[in-house]
């Protein structure tokens, strides 16, 4: 019986189950030893067993008994009392005393469970002794050995939980406090773009924006008098207007992949795989399948960025003969695969390396994937080529010829390269 104040795993699951077969084995074997006639009144053994057995399968269903310690030592007080009954109708009883010991030593703690269990084998000892009419060594010394090994197996069995769960209290706490530093981390570099952002904003498209303000306010002034001077501070206003907005698009082009330049992904993708070609002379062929769609700027940076940096790699390490990159657009999701035909490697072997690619490795391309709620996986092994597998949920909107000069180029399942 596991109470309340620790958990039930498996292995004390099989172990009550295993502890409730003996108690219903030990019990029928000694009716059945009375009812074929040896020395006992059947009657009194069957009124006695069924005593005690209706007493121990009523013990575990009280909730008072799994929580309270003293609810426990009432019932096993109460289940003695059965235990003596069956020890008074048959020696065969003095076989029960097994049982009781776990029950002893499990409920009551280590004190009380050590005191109940000498009491119970004290008990089967003189019991033993009456029905012989004699005391002898070897008698005492079945309970007293059975005693010893019940102690022994509770004991062990409780130290090896306390350092199970022990070991289970400091891994939870390993992995509580590196998601505390993960979390910090990210938020240190969150904290610090976004100082970084404002320093520029501040620097530049606030100072611009200033600037324009107290042009229009000179030209206001000059209004409806020197109109000459007003049309000057005008046009000095539309010229800081072209220069802030020249410095807003350079910020975005900052933020974006050159490569993107306001293409759909599929055309950006394509210029990528020829470009890969022409300057590595490795064939990359583009496969597009399904419908495509306009996909979140995050979306197709990133698919573009871990094409970039898988594209990268091949032509790096993988000796490969060709390289195939195949953009899938499906329902509420987009599947970008890579696969060379090269040497191949063994991811786990370089599973906790990072990039040395200016950071666009293996990590990074997960972290990419997962940041934006997508997976990433890679299979891959020495003289098998590696397949490389991103896929993101996303809700983009059809993507239309007017989208892009080169999108009326790209219907579903077409391939380029």
């Amino acid at each position: 019986m596991a109470t309340e104040r620790s958990r039930i795993t498996p292995v004390a699951r099989v172990l009550q189950v295993c502890l409730h077969l003996l108690v219903a084995g030990l019990l029928a074997l000694a009716v059945a030893r009375a009812v074929v006639g040896r020395g006992a009144d059947p009657a009194s053994v069957v009124a006695a067993a069924t005593a005690m057995a209706a007493g121990y399968a009523v013990g575990p269903r009280l909730a008072a008994v799994r929580r309270s310690r003293r609810a426990a030592a009432l019932w096993l007080a109460l289940l003695g009392v059965t235990w003596v009954g069956v020890l008074v109708a048959t020696q065969d009883g003095v076989w029960l005393a097994f049982p009781l010991y776990f029950l002893e030593l499990h409920l009551l703690g280590r004190r009380g469970g050590l005191t109940a269990v000498g009491l119970t084998a004290a008990t089967a000892i003189a019991a033993w002794s009456w029905h012989q009419h004699t005391f002898s060594l070897p008698a005492a010394i079945g309970p007293a050995l059975g005693a010893a090994v019940a102690t022994a197996t509770v004991l062990g069995y409780q130290a090896l939980y306390r350092e199970s769960e022990e070991r289970r209290r400091l891994i939870d706490e390993l992995t509580a406090a590196r998601a505390d530093a993960a979390a910090a981390h990210h938020m240190a570099g969150v904290l610090a773009e976004r100082e970084r952002l404002a320093r520029e904003i501040h620097d530049t498209l606030a100072q611009s924006l200033t600037s324009i303000q107290l042009l229009l306010r000179a030209a206001q002034r000059e209004l409806p008098e020197r109109t000459e001077a007003a049309a000057g501070y005008v046009e000095q206003a539309r010229q800081a207007a072209q220069d802030n907005l020249d410095e807003a698009r350079r910020f975005v082009r900052a933020l974006t992949p050159p490569a993107l330049d306001g293409d759909p992904l599929p055309v950006a993708l394509e210029r990528l795989c020829a470009t890969t070609t022409a300057h590595s002379a490795l064939p990359v062929h583009l496969h597009v399948s399904g419908e495509p769609v306009r996909l979140p700027v995050p979306q197709e940076v990133a698919l573009l960025r871990i094409a970039q940096s898988a594209l990268g790699n091949t032509v790096r390490h993988a000796q490969a003969s060709h390289a195939e990159v195949t953009l899938s657009y499906m329902e509420g999701e987009v599947a970008l695969d890579v696969f060379d035909d090269g040497a191949g490697f063994d991811p786990a072997a370089v599973a906790g390396r990072t990039g040395g690619d200016g950071g666009f490795g293996l990590p990074s391309m997960r972290a990419r994937a997962r940041a934006l709620g997508g997976t990433f996986t890679v299979e891959s092994a020495p003289g098998e080529g590696t397949a490389l597998a991103v896929q993101l949920p996303v809700a983009g909107r059809p993507l239309v010829a007017e989208d892009s000069p080169g999108a009326e180029g790209l219907p579903g399942g077409e391939e380029h390269g």
